[in-house]
């Protein structure tokens, strides 16, 4: 009986949800491209913010996060704290830069500023980064959490990898239902409500789960996690075996985020619909803050968790989805279920949206159908998310012969294309005469190198390899530019499809967020809590 609650209230709040999605697409004009890919330019700050956090967080940091604070100690909040740097660097230096081309994608930039070959290029890479990583990666790591809330092994007496399979295929259909009949405005309504209520349930998870270490005193939980192992906390480690060592943060970690937060289709996408520069900098800021509270549902749990259960655990990937079975009260799990699934949902079409558009606009426009018309835009992308949800869902149970650890094997895995891409963003921007030429030049140089580094110097932190490759991307570049500049220098135009009358209060705003990511690492080190 308890069980069929659990699945009722599960389809009941997921049913809801994508009902919400479909009536807020109803005053967006879908058949054009820039209403079905960018949600006709008329995303609010709110929007925009709620959808990059929650095409940002899934349940591959939700359990890979808080499996590295269950099985090391706190340096793995370098990924949530640090990353409003580089969202700074997205509202103040990209973003405007960004809406003024008009852009739709970020090679859409890298054509204007260098030529058709560049933007081609780096779409593929996205494209295929996004097809065989990320995207089934997004269903594992979902499906061991929905099938530790489910029982779908036990149920059905089958193994993990066909449980995966299932689950899987059910979150990439609903996922294809999103893209195919709403768009990206679909995707950001629903994403308002799972933000909010998945920030709530996890906070949720946390107060359970120091009630439980307190033995029924929150305040008693509190103490535990402080006074017993306070080395877990602490987030101040510079030894290469940390998961993100001390040093890296401004150097190679921020390499790592700039391209992730300024640079990555899947994020910035979000900020390019928006209805004008101020609420792109209101949203991209938001994001900024909201990733302060990561510390709380990323990290803290697998603290928690260390406490409990000790080395019970057969892989620290256990820890989040045994504290949702053993915490959670029986007649919520099943909301709690469809809030993590959203948050799957999330991260699934934000990246299959991004890899339709880049598909769509990137490559079948310029090269298959010059002359296409909106619509037949619209139904070609349509049919590449779903031949790509199709791949992904097929790759996702074969992870499972991975080893575990997913989040820092995603992050090195980037590590191919977010140097080049990042360095020509930058050379793009505030240069004027360095050839594209040089860009696929460093491009092709860095893949070697990079891959060069695993083969050769694979004990050394990647982060650390990173700091080094792009600086050198950067001089490379530049060096090549000075040898072969291009005959005309490159002037940003503007398209005025916003308004570029920037946000207030986006500067205090920013300083107030600084404030608060110091303060954190000043209470997570031997200063602080970890003493």
């Amino acid at each position: 009986m308890l069980y069929t609650f659990i699945v009722i209230s599960f389809i009941l709040v997921t049913v809801g949800i994508a009902y919400y999605s479909w009536r807020k697409t109803r005053g967006i004009d879908l058949a054009t491209s820039d209403g079905y890919f960018l949600g006709g330019r008329s995303l609010t700050g709110v929007a925009i913010g709620s959808s990059m956090l929650l095409t940002n967080l899934s349940t591959e940091q939700l359990v890979g996060q808080n499996g590295q604070t269950f099985a090391d100690n706190f340096t793995a909040m370098g990924w949530e704290v640090t990353s409003p740097l580089a969202l700074f660097v997205l509202a103040f230096l990209f973003l405007p830069r960004y809406l003024r081309a008009g852009i739709t994608t970020i090679p859409d930039f890298l054509e204007q500023r260098f030529d058709m070959r560049t933007r081609q290029f780096v779409s593929i890479l996205f494209i295929i980064g996004y097809m065989t990583s990320f995207l089934p990666t997004v269903l594992y790591s979902g499906a061991l959490v929905l099938d530790s809330i489910f029982n779908i092994t036990g149920g059905l007496n089958i193994s993990t990898f066909w449980a995966v399979a299932i689950i899987a295929g059910i979150i990439g259909l609903v996922s294809m239902g999103y893209i195919v009949f709403g768009g990206l405005r679909a995707i950001t309504a629903a994403d308002t409500l799972y933000g909010i209520a998945l920030i709530i349930s996890g906070i949720g998870i946390v107060l359970l789960g120091l009630w439980t270490l307190g033995d029924s005193s929150i305040i008693g939980g509190v103490d535990k996690l402080v006074n017993n192992h306070p080395e877990k906390l602490n987030a101040i480690d510079s030894s290469n075996d940390a998961n993100v060592p001390w040093p890296t943060i401004f150097t190679g970690l921020l390499v790592n985020n700039l391209f992730y937060w300024a640079a990555n289709q899947a994020i910035v996408q979000k900020s390019l619909g928006a209805k004008n520069l101020a609420e792109g900098q209101k949203g991209v800021l938001l994001t900024g803050f909201f990733k302060l509270f990561g510390v709380l549902y990323l990290l803290i749990p697998g603290t928690i968790a260390f406490h409990l259960y000790g080395d019970s655990l057969k892989t620290a990937d256990d820890a989040y989805p045994t504290l949702i079975v053993d915490l959670l009260p029986t007649a919520i799990t099943g909301v709690f279920a469809a809030i993590l699934f959203g948050a799957i949902l999330s991260s699934f079409n934000g990246a299959l949206s991004s890899t339709m558009t880049l598909f769509t606009l990137d490559l079948y426009k310029p090269i298959f159908r010059k002359n296409a018309t909106d619509s037949e835009l619209v139904k070609a992308g349509r049919t590449f998310a779903i031949v790509v949800g199709v791949i992904s869902i097929v790759i996702a149970p074969f992870i499972i012969m991975f080893p575990s650890g997913l989040y820092n094997y995603l992050q090195e895995m980037f590590g191919f294309i977010n140097v080049p891409i990042v360095a020509a963003i930058f050379i793009g921007f505030f240069t004027k005469r360095v050839p594209a030429f040089a860009v696929k030049t460093a491009i092709v140089t860095h893949l070697i190198l990079y891959g060069l580094s695993k083969l050769f110097f694979g004990e050394v932190h990647f982060l650390y390899v990173l700091a080094v490759l792009f600086p050198f991307s950067l001089l490379f570049m530049i060096v090549l530019g000075k040898m072969k500049p291009r005959n005309e220098p490159y002037v940003l135009g503007d398209a005025e499809v916003v308004d570029m009358t920037p946000w207030k209060y986006a500067k205090p705003f920013a300083i107030f967020i600084t404030i608060c990511m110091i303060g954190l690492y000043i209470l997570f080190s031997p200063w602080g809590i970890a003493a």
